[in-house]
């Protein structure tokens, strides 16, 4: 173990080229080495790097961090079953998850009590060691309650299953015994977290979205939250009764950097410690971790060792409910800290905030809590002032941490966040940035950018993430002022990071403006709709929407639009092979009806309130089966299901790749009104989708003849050329009074009907004055608006907000004409003549085997990607491909990187289904060259695209 600090002090390094001097330095205990003439600072890194490499510290932990998990699984299955044979002990643990509720959260489980139970076992003896001198168990509030219940379980059964850990302990009291200087120490506990939380506990680290902050980040945060301290209120954060908190602590990097930074005077630093700073954490470790950190950084910096009263093992948000329960019986210390932190009037508000929203699958039973007085304010303001439907976003934490915030520092003080930087643009986020601008008199964005969920170009623009590999979403730092001193509206500014940047540009960026006192800002005003950047062109909305579901405009193009279908099982109910699809299907429904009637069986003769949640019951092995909410829902009303053969049909999965789709309402979570626009497969339907509001995607349109899935186009709607009515559907016999003629019912039982309005075939034929104009014009000439450069460019920001519009353009047959041949090459694309490519085969004959694709990846030349060559497999290499094909972008990348991603062979990782593209046609062919004739329909698009005329639209 090699101390980093004492490292640097004692070894300099030097050039092979400088000249020292006899006697220099002498008498210091500086060891100088001789290197060669290479970079000082490159040498000094590679040599502190390779000394612990060198002791195989690293490669110890590495291994000791894959261990850890099955360790904490033994030991929590041992105390459970200690919890079921011991009367004593099951009445003394309940009386523990009571504490536990009424300090943390009422939602608080007994799997959570026991997961903080192993959390405290396994990481004792790290702050024992840590702390040998200073006896940090006996005078932590925590740690004291939590030791006396360890003190009630079978001290041997414990012992047992931490036995295996004996050799890490060891290895950390060595490196502990080896560490000089503060920052070492914590160093070691920063590993510790990073390695022993997401391999021992990988489900709450999931739930709380927990990532580390970057250190400039941090300090920026600081130096910013001070600066607008003293410019609006005259006051710093070394202030005398200025308080400080920061509510989602981690391990306390803020408070460890307040303290480091020298913003709290040395002759204030004992009073803000003592009275003035406050840290919040809901997680047993990250709470000791933060307490060692902050006592750390306190006794760097004062000379002096004294515990942080102010740390607290909290859920914060639980804190202020109202009528929340106090503890006084498991952890009385901690909670008296909780009641003197609600008494303080706490003015500046610091930290980044958790950022998880919801979980991915219902098979992981690991939803986040909620929180009903909180809850309920968002719903009175943020939601309140939305015009979004979908809403369910605003109750993400770290909107929930933006709210919170808000309501503590009442009308006077700071919130000063990094977080998702989303709600900067997203539609459903209109009604928080209204209430933001209402609620603070000056709020100042820094956009970080980094959005990770775009792709292609998009993507690159975007630049790097500032969180690394801890988070995709894009990142903002608000520093959120309510001063009531103010007058007038509130005052924005924003400033960009800018285009490109990689994760380090950024950060040195954010480092060299060290404040919001040193940066340019732009002042924007937002406008009614609660825009700030991007805002919409009010030319918008003059034009005729394509649909309007709410009945309010007047009129709308078309009658009947869906979004795609939403299976929530994707893995199971879709597949390249058919065969494939009704094998997994099958084996899911048999599965969903043993547990069903599992689940039924434990029921039987229970009243409703009586009966088990269902998630304690059933199998939720994800390789058996798919839970969603609504499967869940029907195996507890004991609904049955059996497999329908029938219910196998094409699907458009993604752009130019189709699938087979088991298409049942049941089994797909939504299927909104996709079987209104494919009942059956012998109902030929035309429908193209758009991307979706508020989609991280560029804006584009794609044409389909199958049922299209949800992400065809980026969460769009697909608006269809016929919709079907079925007279024996009660909803379609409402809908059809509307409808006067005597329609013809086909062989299915099925009424054919217009998608597009009559209201809309009336307008286009008096606005062009031409008669001729059918319903079909209108549908192709829409897909040409769609695809203009001009249109796209020039509503961007509106195209993100709401349902596209479409204006009356001044050459509606030049739009029609260019839409309804580019549909003929969209869907035309598995028949249309391929593209010549040259194909270099590795064998003179080729037998049907050698063209299975696996995955197909681009050339290299010079080391760098070369597009114009492709690797189709091992056997066969694609060359001659023009760049200009690249050009034709659809639902975010190239129409051919799409076929590139979606005909390789994957197997998903939770249920371990295989989706191979080859079991997709007969022809061996049929994968190269579909690549070579989307080539073709890209190179068509393009200059189809080139071609149209500007809008010129008519008021």
């Amino acid at each position: 173990m090699v101390d980093e600090a004492e490292f640097r002090r004692k070894i300099k390094v030097v050039s092979g080229g400088e000249k020292t001097g006899e006697g220099e330095g002498g008498g210091g205990d500086t060891l100088p080495l001789d290197f060669p003439a290479l970079p000082i600072d490159a040498i000094s890194e590679a040599v502190y790097a390779a000394i612990p490499k060198k002791l195989g510290d690293r490669e110890y932990w590495s291994e000791w961090a894959k261990s850890i998990g099955p360790v904490a699984e033994r030991l929590i299955a041992r105390i459970n079953a200690m919890i079921a044979g011991s009367p004593e002990v099951a009445e003394e643990f309940a009386r523990f998850v009571k504490g536990l509720q009424d300090t943390l959260n009422p939602a608080v489980t007994s799997e959570d009590a026991v997961e903080m139970l192993a959390q405290h076992i396994l990481t004792m003896p790290v702050f024992q060691a840590l702390f040998a001198g200073t006896d940090f168990p006996a005078h932590n509030a925590v740690g004291k309650a939590l030791e006396a219940i360890v003190q009630k379980l079978d001290a041997g059964s414990v012992d047992s299953e931490t036995e295996g850990m004996q050799r890490f302990y060891d290895n950390v009291r060595e490196r502990i015994s080896l560490a000089k200087s503060d920052k070492s120490k914590q160093d070691i506990i920063r590993n510790l977290y990073d390695t022993f939380f997401n391999n021992a506990f990988p489900r709450m680290a999931e739930r709380l979205g927990i990532v580390y902050t970057p250190v400039p980040v941090v300090d920026f945060i600081l130096r910013s939250a001070d600066a607008a301290l003293r410019h609006h209120f005259r006051q710093s954060l070394s202030s005398n009764g200025v308080q400080i908190l920061d509510p989602f602590t981690g391990t306390g990097t803020f408070l460890v950097r307040l303290i480091q930074s020298g913003l709290i005077k040395s002759e204030d630093l004992a009073r803000k410690y003592d009275n003035e700073l406050h840290a919040n954490e809901l997680v047993l470790l990250a709470y000791y971790i933060a307490t060692v950190n902050i006592e750390t950084a306190y006794h760097s910096a004062a000379g002096s060792y004294r515990p942080f009263d102010g740390m607290i093992l909290v859920d914060t948000f639980q804190m202020t409910e109202k009528d929340d329960l106090v503890d006084r019986v498991v952890l009385p210390e901690n909670n008296e800290r909780v009641e003197r932190q609600l008494a303080q009037p706490i003015q500046v508000i610091v930290g980044n905030p958790p950022y998880s929203a919801q979980q991915d699958s219902e098979n992981d039973n690991n939803k986040n809590l909620t929180y009903p007085t909180l809850d309920g304010r968002i719903r009175s303001t943020y939601a309140a002032k939305s015009n979004a439907k979908l809403l369910k976003n605003l109750y993400d934490s770290y909107i929930r941490a933006i709210r919170w915030a808000s309501d503590r520092i009442e009308d006077r003080g700071i919130v000063a966040y990094v977080t998702n930087g989303s709600f900067l643009e997203a539609n459903n986020m209109d009604g928080l940035r209204l209430s933001l601008a209402e609620e603070f008199s000056h709020l100042y964005i820094f956009n970080l950018r980094g959005n990770q969920r775009t792709s292609g170009e998009e993507s690159r623009r975007e630049g790097g993430k500032v969180f690394g590999s801890g988070s995709r979403t894009p990142v903002a730092i608000t520093i959120m002022v309510k001063d009531p001193a103010h007058e007038g509206p509130c005052q924005l500014h924003y400033h960009d990071i800018g285009d490109y940047l990689t994760r380090e540009e950024k950060l040195a960026i954010v480092d060299d403006f060290g404040s919001i006192d040193r940066m340019t800002w732009q002042r924007l005003r937002p406008n009614a709709e609660g825009d700030w950047v991007n805002q919409r062109d009010p030319a918008f909305d003059a034009f005729v929407p394509l649909g309007d579901k709410e009945g309010t405009e007047g009129g709308a193009i078309f009658d009947m639009y869906s979004q795609g279908v939403l299976t929530s099982r994707d893995a199971w109910a879709y597949n390249s092979g058919r065969a494939a699809l009704a094998e997994n299907m099958g084996r899911m429904i048999e599965t969903y009806e043993t547990e069903r009637d599992r689940y039924a069986r434990v029921c039987g003769g229970l009243q409703k309130d009586e009966r088990p949640l269902l998630e304690k019951v059933v199998d939720t092995d994800a390789r058996k089966i798919s839970w969603s909410r609504a499967l869940k829902a029907d195996a507890s009303r004991n609904k049955g299901y059996a497999f329908d053969n029938n219910a196998i049909v094409q699907g458009a999965y993604r752009p130019f790749q189709r699938q087979w789709l088991y298409f049942d309402r049941r089994m797909n979570e939504m299927v909104y009104q996709q079987p209104r626009l494919f009942p059956t497969p012998r109902h030929q339907n035309l429908a193209f989708a758009v991307t979706g509001i508020g989609a991280s995607k560029g804006f584009s349109a794609l044409v389909c003849d199958a049922v299209p899935n949800y992400h065809m186009h980026d969460s769009g709607q697909t608006f269809p050329l016929y919709w079907f009515e079925n007279p024996e559907d009660s909803r379609s016999k409402r809908q059809s009074e509307m409808f006067s003629d005597a329609a013809q019912i086909d062989a299915d039982g099925y009424i054919r009907r217009d998608a597009i309005s009559d209201w809309a075939l009336g307008e286009y034929r008096r606005r062009y004055g031409d008669d001729s104009i059918t319903k079909e014009d209108i549908f192709w000439y829409v897909y040409g608006i769609l695809h203009s450069p001009e249109y796209k460019d020039r509503f961007a920001a509106d195209l993100k907000k709401m349902v596209p519009r479409i204006p009356f353009a001044a050459n509606f047959r030049a739009f029609s004409n260019a839409g309804r041949e580019l549909g003929q090459w969209h869907l035309g694309y598995e028949t249309v003549e391929p593209y010549p490519l040259t194909e270099d085969c590795s064998r003179l004959v080729m037998e049907a085997a050698d063209w299975r694709v696996h995955k197909m990846v681009f050339g290299k030349r010079g080391g760098e990607k070369d597009k114009t060559v492709i690797v189709y497999n091992a056997h066969v290499t694609l060359r001659g491909i023009p760049l200009k094909a690249y050009d034709y972008v659809v639902n975010g990348k190239s129409a051919l990187e799409w076929v590139m991603e979606r005909y390789a062979v994957t197997i998903h990782k939770e249920s371990g289904i295989r989706n191979d593209p080859n079991d997709w046609s007969e022809d061996p062919r049929y994968i190269v060259d579909l690549v070579k004739r989307i080539i073709r329909v890209s190179l068509e698009t393009v200059r189809i695209v080139a071609a149209l005329p500007p809008l010129n639209e008519q008021a």
